[in-house]
């Protein structure tokens, strides 16, 4: 008998209904590299810290709620970043699978690398998953830096690859004004994402606060204090520019 295989999780929501198609069973992992200066999760940052559970434990709380999902639901793994834990995520989507559930990864990129080990068992992790939801904070790399303390570099690769294998995918950006919504990067993204072939659906996301008393609870301090949200103006001229609704593979799925 193999060992089970073991992941570390922050916590799981029931019935999730943002993060993929239908209503879905989501996971967040916990731990992440990035450091950016909007995340709401600033508590799921810590590596190996969480709640340890086997795949099978994690599909097994999944299933209960199987009844909801519908046609379109299934599980979502976000996190923390869940490619830090990828044998576990291959292990869970392989469950997932064999019992014919719809699988979205939600994942900054952030680990993606063509060294191995890592990029065969990446390969190994598609032949389990349904869908990508993959997160581009900043098309910009010097201001992808400032913004998460990581390039961009691997993050734009793993998108340039995902669509050479035509592998779903749903992108999101966070407008996070006087960060992101400048309509200059605005339209270097807009360039950048046309040029993919495997874009179902774009997503603009505005920023919002409603995780600043996470960083205050944790004793981090919190430098984009000074920010407000976006306006309904900004996030309209982001969805212009973006052109995201071009992008409508999703309702044909």
């Amino acid at each position: 008998m193999s060992e089970p295989v073991v992941g570390y999780i922050h916590s799981t929501e029931s019935f999730g209904s943002v993060d993929g198609p239908g209503v879905r069973f989501v996971t967040f992992m916990q731990g992440c590299r990035m450091r950016c200066e909007f995340c709401h999760n600033p508590d799921t940052w810590n590596i190996g810290g969480g709640k340890k559970i086997t795949s099978q434990e994690l599909l097994e709380e999944a299933l209960r709620y199987r009844a909801f999902w519908g046609k379109k639901g299934g599980v979502t793994v976000s996190g923390g970043e869940p490619l830090l834990q990828v044998d576990f995520l291959i292990d869970f989507f392989k469950r997932c699978k064999a019992m014919g559930i719809h699988t979205t990864l939600d994942s900054c990129g952030m680990p993606f690398t063509y060294d191995e080990p890592f990029f065969s068992k990446f390969e190994e992790l598609l032949e389990y998953t349904d869908l990508i939801l993959l997160d581009i904070k900043h098309i910009d790399d010097e201001q992808h830096k400032k913004l998460t303390a990581w390039t961009n570099k691997n993050i734009l690769q793993l998108a340039e690859y995902l669509s050479e294998k035509g592998q779903p995918v749903w992108i999101r950006h966070v407008l996070v004004p006087e960060r992101s919504d400048y309509d200059e990067y605005l339209e270097r993204l807009s360039e950048f994402v046309a040029g993919l072939k495997n874009v179902l659906k774009f997503e603009v996301l505005p920023y919002h606060r409603l995780g600043v008393y996470k960083w205050k609870n944790l004793g981090i301090p919190y430098k984009l204090e000074h920010i407000e949200p976006p306006t309904k103006e900004r996030v309209a001229n982001a969805n212009r520019i973006l052109r995201t609704q071009e992008y409508k593979g999703y309702l044909e799925v």
